[in-house]
């Protein structure tokens, strides 16, 4: 058997030879004419095009293939041979797609690698070669069209439309006009499917213009409807490149479905309905001096703020000093608008209770030491404070707590007993704590942002990031610049408002070092450390957008919304705070609770899609920790939330809503907390039902609708106190209402989305509206930097009319 078999080799390799020489003498071929023919093992096809270019003169040649055969152990292969390179694919071609499913095409188009002779060279001959073969023992028919290309170069500002597939990819050339550095490439299509890639490459061959090789170079983007890459001139040595679009076989990438059936004449069917119609338009990119505008705009506006800080800050000095040099002076003129913030340090004299009265007061507490009674001076250090849990722990103390706290009508000379050495220090707490969590949550989240950022530039893949892509101007080697900008008023505000906070301060101590009676026994109790809290919070909030905004993703998302919850947090604290300056969350239980929301957020993106269990789990979360601190608020701490809660609440629901149904002891509480549970119980009940794909916002609203709750109630029950608002305070109030009624409008023009695929986020992208560099969101950062700093001057001035009040006649609610 081996001898009779030995033969078939030569004779293989004879029948070779022959094909050879057959096809050694190419035919001549035309271009724009079809040719027809059949190819087999022993039979192949040479087809020579010839053509002249000129000097400056760009020829782009495409050659369009067919073949009928659905044979894939027997394929026709096509080879362009070119001057400097060769281009070869067979007929069917195969792409693969999710799960290796394979997709096969018998109608082929390339465009070859154009070649541009240069100036000194002169006019130069152009000869292509386009060998036709096959391996089949028997004819397998095939079609071939090679044609020249007359709109192969793309103009400014001019829309060109076209046409390609998964098996007809095209490309096309553009060249940097002399006055453009930057363009934006904005490409759009009528139809969400089939999904694309747009890819900008170098003027390198071959072009990498087929679904499993597009991302091997250049920068590259998925599309559905609408795509836009920017191309700086700085990257593309030559001025110009090519702008490539692929057609993927499937569109899983792009958030569609996969087909059901790959199959037969389904399959086949399926396949040939996959051409997209697309238009490209190059636009110039904004100049330089854009830049600079962008920059200086950002700047003076809220360096504005500083300026109007100032004028009332001299304002006020003017007013304080014409009332001292006429006899008139009040001790309201201690505290305008800059005069408020960081905890009491050691430098304060006498370490006296703040809340002291030397009288009994009104509401029946006892009778109060004076400050004259208090420790001797230069004890006022941290070293020599007592902790405030060395008092809470004492019998007597607690007795004296339920008798004051749990009265129908109290003061605030009741909530405002203890040393004020020992509420400050508590609340010094807040404002180091919250700069410690700072430093250790910036640092890494730079580092990743950083790291996404080179990812992006390297690999050219600009679906990692979600920007809104014809709003994103790069500079160096950030890609959306005017994202990163816009959050410099958080910083400039936040660090203003520790200004005016210090100021307020600072006048305080002066005021307390004279022992000044309005100071020790009028008013609301000045304490800052919350307020430094919120401004370095609100700072933070804006290097963390930032971050953030380097590139928005999936992963990355709690960077923009961390701090956002501290500050709703922080803002309700402080309000609470005012007058219940005893009983007031210590800050390691604050931040432990705002550690908790951020996980609940983490864990609600990750699970809460379509994740019922995590929604019930959730709401029941929800519910309860409303139930527990409406408790708290309604009994002032001192219901007990231990073991026996259940019982004890069981009680007193049997004993004031079953056995009698009685009239609330504290009505005013008892409706803000009814108000409150029912909001928060609605925002559970929604969750549950709709599921919100947003489950950052749905916490977010959460806080602020409980924020503004509490704001209102605040409001409405120092007006039905007979208290007044103050024009600074009242004009905070409106400015807030204002800017953030705008600030919300921005917010909601969604111009992009992490919950969604790449190409499906693009969708929403918008063009700038701001000077032409800033978008919508863009007008948010800056509108909710405006909106935050006023709402931290409402909290700051709301209560100023207090002044002159005596502690004992300034009721608690």
């Amino acid at each position: 058997m081996a001898g009779e078999a030995a033969p078939a080799p030569g004779a293989l390799l004879c029948a070779l030879l022959w094909a050879a020489a057959a096809g050694g003498s190419p035919a001549p071929g035309a271009f724009g004419r079809v040719y027809r023919g059949a190819v087999n093992i022993s039979a192949e096809r040479v087809y020579a095009f010839a053509y002249s270019s000129e000097p400056g003169q760009v020829d782009a040649v495409r050659v369009y293939v067919n073949s009928s055969s659905e044979n894939l152990q027997y394929p026709v292969l096509f080879v362009v041979r070119q001057q400097k390179g060769v281009l070869s694919w067979q007929v069917p071609l195969i792409f693969r797609g999710l799960y290796q499913r394979t997709y096969n095409y018998q109608e082929v188009s390339r465009t070859l690698c154009p070649s541009e002779p240069t100036p000194e060279t002169g006019p130069s001959d152009q000869i292509i070669f386009v060998d036709v073969a096959s391996m089949a023992p028997f004819n397998i028919a095939y079609e071939l069209l090679v044609t020249r290309l007359e709109s192969f170069q793309l103009e400014t500002n001019k829309a060109f439309n076209f046409t390609a597939s998964p098996s007809q990819p095209q490309y096309f050339l553009y060249k940097f006009p002399r006055d453009v550095d930057s363009v934006i490439i904005k490409v759009v299509s009528d139809a969400v499917y089939p999904c694309s890639v747009v890819s900008v490459q170098d003027i390198v061959c071959p072009v990498y213009d087929l679904d499993h090789n597009v991302e091997f170079n250049g920068v590259y983007q998925s599309m559905t409807k609408q795509a836009a890459i920017t191309v700086q001139r700085k990257d593309f040595p030559g001025d110009q490149f090519f702008i490539v679009f692929v057609i993927k076989p499937e569109d899983y990438a792009c958030g569609g479905s996969v087909p059901s059936s790959i199959h037969g004449n389904v399959n086949r069917t399926w396949n040939l309905q996959r051409t997209k119609n697309l238009q490209v338009t190059i636009v110039p990119s904004i100049k330089k001096s854009v830049y600079v505008q962008a920059m200086f705009f950002s700047f003076l506006s809220f360096l504005s703020f500083y300026l109007g800080s100032v004028v009332v800050a001299f304002v006020h000095y003017i007013r304080v000093r014409r009332r001292a040099s006429a006899g008139r002076l009040t001790p309201e003129d201690g505290s305008g608008i800059m005069t408020s913030s960081h905890p009491i340090t050691a430098s304060t004299p006498e370490g006296s209770s703040y809340g002291a009265i030397d009288e009994s007061s009104s509401s029946g507490g006892r009778q109060l030491s004076s400050p004259e009674h208090g420790p001797p001076a230069g004890s006022d250090t941290d070293s020599s404070v007592e902790e405030e849990s060395d008092f809470d722990t004492m019998p007597e103390i607690e007795s004296d707590k339920n008798v004051i706290r749990t009265k129908v009508f109290l003061y605030l000379s009741d909530l405002s007993r203890k040393d004020r050495r020992i509420v400050s220090k508590k609340y010094k707490i807040y404002f180091w704590n919250i700069i410690t969590i700072a430093v250790f949550y910036a640092l890494p989240v730079i580092q990743l942002v950083i790291t996404y950022q080179t990812v992006v530039n390297v690999t050219g893949n600009q679906d990692i990031c979600y920007y809104n892509f014809l709003c994103a101007h790069p500079l160096g080697v950030l890609s959306a610049f005017n994202n990163i900008l816009s959050n410099v008023g958080h910083m400039l505000l936040g660090f203003l408002f520790l200004l005016i906070v210090l100021r307020r301060d600072i006048l305080h101590r002066r005021a307390m070092e004279m022992k000044d009676v309005y100071t020790l026994d009028y008013g609301i109790p000045k304490h800052f450390g919350l307020f430094y809290a919120m401004g370095i919070a609100l700072m933070m909030e804006g290097v963390l957008s930032a971050c953030y905004h380097v590139c928005p993703n999936y992963s990355n998302f709690q960077f923009d919304t961390s701090f956002m919850y501290m500050i709703a947090g922080l803002c309700m604290l402080k309000l609470y705070q005012t007058r219940h300056p005893d009983i007031n969350a210590s800050a390691y239980s604050a931040y432990a609770s705002f550690a908790v929301v951020i996980c609940l957020a983490v864990l609600g993106v990750v699970f809460g899609k379509n994740d019922m269990w995590f929604w019930v789990i959730f709401s029941m979360i929800h519910v309860l920790a409303s139930l527990a601190l409406s408790t708290q608020i309604y009994y002032m701490g001192r219901f007990k939330i231990d073991f026996g809660i259940f019982r004890r609440a069981a009680m007193v629901l049997y004993t004031d809503c079953i056995q009698q149904c009685s009239r609330p002891m504290y009505m005013d509480r008892m409706v803000l907390l009814i108000v409150g549970n029912l909001v928060n119980w609605s925002f559970a009940i929604f969750g549950l039902l709709y599921r919100p794909r947003d489950f950052a916002s749905y916490i977010l609203g959460i806080f602020i609708c409980n924020l503004l709750l509490y704001l209102a109630f605040y409001i409405i029950m120092k007006l039905r106190s007979s208290e007044k608002l103050l024009p600074i305070p009242l004009f905070c109030i409106v400015a807030t209402a204002v800017v953030w009624a705008a600030a919300l409008y921005f917010f909601f023009q969604t111009l992009s989305s992490w919950e969604e695929t790449p190409a499906e986020s693009r969708e929403k992208n918008r063009p700038c509206i701001l000077l032409g560099f800033f978008d919508d969101h863009d007008v948010w950062h800056f509108l909710s930097a405006a909106a935050l700093f006023f709402s931290f001057l409402v909290l700051l001035t709301l209560d100023d009319d207090l002044d002159t009040v005596r502690r004992d006649k300034i009721p608690v609610f």
